[in-house]
């Protein structure tokens, strides 16, 4: 097979494949490496149960490259339903090992049936998911929904939401449409809220662009984009303000290890300052 009288060494083990192949395609993500199973409850054994089909939620578990990426992600979520962002019920449920796992209920399913849902990439008919701006997804967002104004505004918060999580992995697949009826076609609730630059240090500000840029990003861009999604001065960061408090008090009560809450403190009062929020 190689032509040699020896075997070639490999001089790396399970956890780095996933690493090495993500930088091989130039984007360290955490979506890339994490597992996700759809589940269902079954009633009458009180388990969840993996399904092929039907699924009623999805379950995410830990990850070898990346630690404690559930507890990170109900940590992000709890914030943002704190900040008064629409978002899924999620919580942390024990495997049979006791390790946590993340699990969200689907918002593509109402009383067993589907409801038709696209996200942004498939929109915007692009491949790559980490090509594109906020700026195309809320010129389409604009054309389709049948509340523009206020999803404008919806979309906006989300945006700088990511932006103050340090969720540098916010890319086309993580903003969706539904399509309830030709009445009902709106932004979904926000979904795979995670701490990026906590567990990747040199992760980009942003996984698309804002206005024009991925790295770093100030107030001015943001108003900007705010200007373009006609989104008034007024109520841009209303709910951003004055809560950092808030965020720190649900980041301390989180199962984050203890190092890790301090970074992630730190990380979000940087980008409050870069905002120029009262905390």
């Amino acid at each position: 097979m190689f032509n040699s009288s020896k075997l070639p060494i490999i001089d790396f083990n399970l956890e780095d494949i996933s690493l090495k192949a993500q930088k091989l395609t130039g984007k360290l993500s955490i979506s890339g490496v994490q597992p996700k199973l759809s589940v269902k409850l079954d009633k009458k054994q009180n388990m969840l149960i993996p399904v092929a089909e039907g699924g009623e939620y999805i379950l995410k578990p830990q990850t070898q490259t990346f630690l404690n990426i559930p507890e990170n992600e109900q940590c992000c979520m709890d914030i943002a339903e704190e900040l008064n962002i629409d978002i899924p019920f999620h919580c942390l449920i024990p495997l049979k090992d006791n390790s946590l796992a993340y699990v969200i209920k689907r918002f593509d399913r109402e009383k067993g049936t589907k409801i038709h849902q696209e996200d942004f990439a498939q929109i915007l008919e692009q491949t790559d998911k980490y090509k594109g701006s906020v700026e195309q997804i809320g010129r389409r967002l604009k054309e389709i929904s049948s509340a523009p104004g206020y999803d404008m505004q919806l979309f906006f918060e989300r945006v700088v939401l990511s932006f103050i999580l340090g969720n540098g992995d916010a890319h086309l697949k993580n903003y969706s449409i539904s399509y309830k009826n030709q009445d009902d076609i709106r932004l979904t609730p926000a979904y795979d809220l995670v701490c990026s630059k906590l567990v990747i240090p040199n992760e980009e500000d942003s996984a698309i662009t804002i206005n024009g840029k991925k790295n770093k990003l100030q107030i001015e861009d943001f108003d900007n984009l705010a200007e373009y999604l006609n989104v008034p001065p007024k109520i841009r960061y209303e709910k951003f303000e004055n809560k950092f408090g808030v965020m720190k008090r649900i980041i301390e009560t989180s199962r984050i290890n203890s190092e890790k809450k301090q970074q992630f403190l730190k990380i979000i009062k940087e980008r409050i300052s870069r905002l120029k929020l009262q905390e």
